[in-house]
Order: structure tokens, then C-alpha cells, then sequence
């Protein structure tokens, strides 16, 4: 035989062993391991990038065998972390769609080989769209320092800068929004000495200039209309503030807010008399799923510092017409939080209508720093609400978007060290009832505990994000477009 092919043949024998290779435990327990990301348990979606693990034990090496339910499966080794090979953890999940692989982990120590008891991971057949955009920075409040949204493709580990405070050195990019996952319209405030909204609706960009003489500041809070023709933004004065409670870091705050809706097409902004009140806090804006029906949250307003922890916001509706960019005249209250001592924010209609997650917290607005801040769900046709216990720890759960299927949502976490948000990923039944949700993964799963920048605002997009540097940085050494106001 030509040395050359038996050298090849040789190669790929050893190759093909090594992916069935089976360690024998010295010890074998009856307890399965405790992963650093847990992803023991959890619904995935076909799609995603391969579960990349740890083990919070010590060991000098580790294996993990994965097998689908025909059997069919391969295994993997490594000194620190177990990294699967992508063309082949995609290939078992293609074939295991809606139903489970099994995953056996074993460790080595002083020598022996520990065997735990093995986990399923169940691959949902709902799909998940294409990515996750983020804000990603540092937890300080003084100053800005390199910050940037960036976008990630859920299916491998590849992330890239949408846009950069680089871009003008000394500013703050925030408030990304997109139309239902669609990156074709694209919300982004850049704070600054160059500052404005720069929105893109399909080819166009422009940079807004939207402070008006009715409204309390620029546009803040950002939602997209269904339609594409509207945005509704919350007006805010606000204010940030420092506990001097152990425990408790920072407050945002608002001294007062207003909502109004932007009309896209016609550069206006439509105010509703009601949704303008001295009395009464108005943030946090949405729309309902078919854009007849914008939700929002509203307390009534409180002397500060004095009566902060007072403030307490109800979920709240208002009628909206998208024909005539009108409003109703009546405001219902969805959900009386107040009633219960507790204070909504963050309402996430879902894109096929049936529900509204929100954020729960004791008070205020601004639950990121709220440790006791967790996710709700409300059911828009029953009125039913209940804690989503399946996701919620005893660290925040503050931010969550929806996919645009209404099976997966997205919310930022403080459940592993208190301090830095990190995304993650849940299911939901057709029923309602929410899977356990896993980590965004990695490549290393060091990863999370290395980066010393938060995820913030984590969205869904169906495709990735285009936004010509170039123009955007003309536009930012313009005096903008500035927002008219119907009269």
C-alpha cells in the first residue's frame, strides 16, 4: 500500500476512535455535574452555537459523550473546558429536533476517572432567529468610557460592532431598538457633544434633533409601531443617584416624564394631553402587537428624595389609532401593581399578541440594580399574571425582548456574580410556560467571567444589522433633522 494513503488511513481511524472514545470510571456519582454554564436541562433551538462547558470542580481533565437518540453521537476531551466541534454538535442536534441528547461528563483527578450521573438537553423545534444585538459596558457611573453595540450570530460565536462611541470619543451610544427583529429599522440614541437619534428606516439614515418646546428632554425610551411608521419614546428628566445602604449601589430616577409618539413618514411629534400630566410619571412606552394599543407605565408623581421609594408604576393603556395618528381618551389600567406594593417596568408585548412580560420590582423604574427585580407574565386575554419561576433567581432579571415567533425570549441576568449582566435564553411553550433558560455560549466559557463589561438591552434581529459607518459619521457633524410637532 502507498505509504502516503496508509499514513491517511491510519489518521482517520485514530480520528473516528477518538470521537467514540468511552472513559472507564474509576468512580462513578450519582449526582450530575455542576456546569459553569449550567446548561444541564435546558430547550435549545436548533440553531444555536455549541453549549461549551466547565465543571466547578478541580480537575486535571475532562471528558463528555453526547448521544442522540439513535445512539448516534461522539465524544469529546480537554484539560480545562469541554469545547464541542460545531459542524458536528449541529449535524446531532439537525438529527435529535424535538427530542433530547443525552450528555455523560467525567473528570479527572489525582489520577481517576470520576463519572457523573448523565443530563438531556431537549432541541425545541421552534426556530430562533438569526442573532442577538447588545449594548456592551462597564459598570461605572462617572464617566463614558469605550462602549459599543455590537451584534452576535446565536448559530456561531462571531460578534461585531454595529456602532462604536469610538466613533465621537467622549459619548454614549444607547437605546437600540428595531422594528420586531427587522434591523432594517433601527433606533439608536448617540449622547454627547455630537449627539442625536440616528434612525434608519430601509436604505435611509438620518440623525434627529427631537428636543421640541413641549417635551421635557430628547427622546428617550424608544418603541417600534408594527407598522414602521411610528415610535413611541418616554421624555424624561432624570436623575442618578447613590445609596448609602450596603447592598444597594445606584438609582435612575425620574423627576419627571412624559410619552408621546413620533410620526416616522411626516417628522411630527404627536402628544396626547393625557400622557403629558405634571401629576402623574408616564414611561416606558409600547405598542401591542397589531398597533391599536400603546401600554405603558405611569405612577403617580412623588416629592424626591423624600417619597422615592413611593414611586410604584402600574401598567397602563391608551387607544391608538395608526390611520389617523390619533389617540383614545380613556387610560385603563392593565395591571394595578401599586395594589400589590410592587412597580412594573419594561412591558414586552408579545409579537403574536397572546402576552406582556414585564419586569416586577418593589419600586421605581430602573430595576437593573434591584435585586429583587423579576419577570412576570400576564396573559392580554385572560388577565391572568404570574411569576415566571421557571427564569427567575435571587439576582435581577431586569431586560427581555421577544423573538419573532413568541417561542424564545432574551432577558439580562445578574444571577452570576451581582454585578455584571450577562444574557440569557428561554423557551416558551405554546401553553406558556417557560423552559430553563441557558447562558448565551461561548466559545471559551471563561469568557463571561473575564469580559468586565455588562450586556445591556439585548434584542432579537432576523438578520444582521447594516449601518454605514461613513454616513453615520457625516451625519453626526450635522445639526440633524429637526422633529416638527403637530400643533
Amino acid at each position: 500500500m502507498n505509504r502516503k494513503l496508509y499514513i491517511f488511513i491510519s489518521i482517520l481511524v485514530l480520528a473516528f476512535s477518538a470521537c467514540r472514545h468511552a472513559i472507564v470510571p474509576d468512580t462513578t456519582k450519582a449526582n450530575q455535574p455542576d456546569l459553569f454554564p449550567d446548561y444541564t436541562g435546558v430547550t435549545i433551538p436548533v440553531s444555536i452555537a455549541p453549549l461549551n462547558f466547565n465543571v466547578n470542580e478541580a480537575h486535571s481533565a475532562i471528558h463528555a459523550e453526547i448521544t442522540g437518540t439513535d445512539q448516534s453521537g461522539f465524544s469529546v476531551s480537554g484539560k480545562k473546558f469541554i469545547q464541542w466541534p460545531s459542524r458536528k454538535w449541529s449535524e446531532l442536534l439537525a438529527k435529535n429536533t424535538g427530542d433530547s441528547i443525552r450528555i455523560t461528563v467525567s473528570i479527572k483527578q489525582n489520577g481517576n476517572w470520576i463519572q457523573y450521573a448523565p443530563f438531556t438537553i431537549y432541541i425545541s423545534p421552534d426556530p430562533i432567529d438569526y442573532g442577538l444585538a447588545y449594548r456592551l459596558v462597564a459598570p461605572g457611573y462617572e464617566v463614558y468610557s469605550k462602549m459599543g453595540i455590537y451584534q452576535r450570530d446565536l448559530s456561531t460565536f462571531q460578534q461585531s460592532p454595529i456602532i462604536e462611541n469610538t466613533l465621537v470619543p467622549g459619548s454614549c451610544v444607547n437605546c437600540h431598538s428595531f422594528r420586531l427583529t427587522d434591523p432594517g429599522y433601527l433606533n439608536i440614541h448617540m449622547r454627547g457633544p455630537k449627539g442625536g437619534t440616528i434612525l434608519k428606516t430601509g436604505d435611509e439614515i438620518n440623525l434627529l434633533n427631537t428636543k421640541t418646546p413641549r417635551t421635557l428632554s430628547n427622546f428617550v425610551y424608544p418603541f417600534w409601531h408594527p407598522s414602521g411608521n411610528f415610535l413611541a419614546y418616554s421624555v424624561n428628566n432624570i436623575k442618578q443617584v447613590f445609596h448609602e445602604t450596603k447592598g444597594k449601589r445606584v438609582e435612575v430616577v425620574d423627576l419627571a416624564s412624559d410619552v408621546i409618539v413620533y410620526d416616522v413618514k411626516n417628522n411630527l411629534t404627536l402628544y396626547c394631553d393625557q400622557l403629558m400630566s405634571d401629576s402623574v410619571f408616564e414611561t416606558f412606552p409600547t405598542f401591542s402587537s397589531d398597533g391599536r394599543t400603546l401600554y405603558f407605565c405611569a405612577s403617580d408623581a412623588k416629592e424626591f428624595p423624600s417619597e422615592y421609594q413611593q414611586v410604584r408604576y402600574n401598567l397602563c393603556s391608551l387607544a391608538f389609532d395608526p390611520e389617523t395618528a390619533t389617540f383614545g381618551t380613556r387610560i385603563d389600567t392593565v395591571f394595578h401593581a401599586s395594589a400589590l406594593g410592587k412597580s412594573v417596568t419594561f412591558p414586552r408585548p408579545s409579537p403574536d399578541g397572546r402576552y406582556i412580560m414585564f419586569t416586577l420590582t418593589d419600586y421605581g423604574n430602573f430595576s437593573i440594580w434591584h435585586d429583587e427585580a423579576d419577570l412576570y407574565l400576564l396573559d392580554v386575554q385572560s388577565g391572568e399574571c404570574r411569576a415566571m419561576d421557571a427564569v427567575n433567581s435571587n439576582r435581577t432579571e431586569s431586560y427581555h425582548s421577544w423573538s419573532s415567533n413568541s417561542r424564545w425570549f432574551v432577558f439580562s441576568s445578574r444571577r452570576i456574580d451581582g454585578l455584571y449582566t450577562r444574557p440569557f435564553i428561554a423557551h416558551l411553550d405554546e401553553n406558556g410556560n417557560p423552559g430553563k433558560p441557558f447562558l448565551l455560549p461561548q466559545e471559551n466559557p471563561g469568557h463571561h467571567d473575564a469580559l468586565l463589561f455588562s450586556y445591556n438591552i439585548p434584542e432579537f434581529i432576523n438578520q444582521p444589522v447594516k449601518l454605514d459607518m461613513h454616513q453615520v459619521e457625516h451625519l453626526l457633524h450635522t445639526e440633524g433633522t429637526k422633529v416638527e410637532q403637530r400643533e
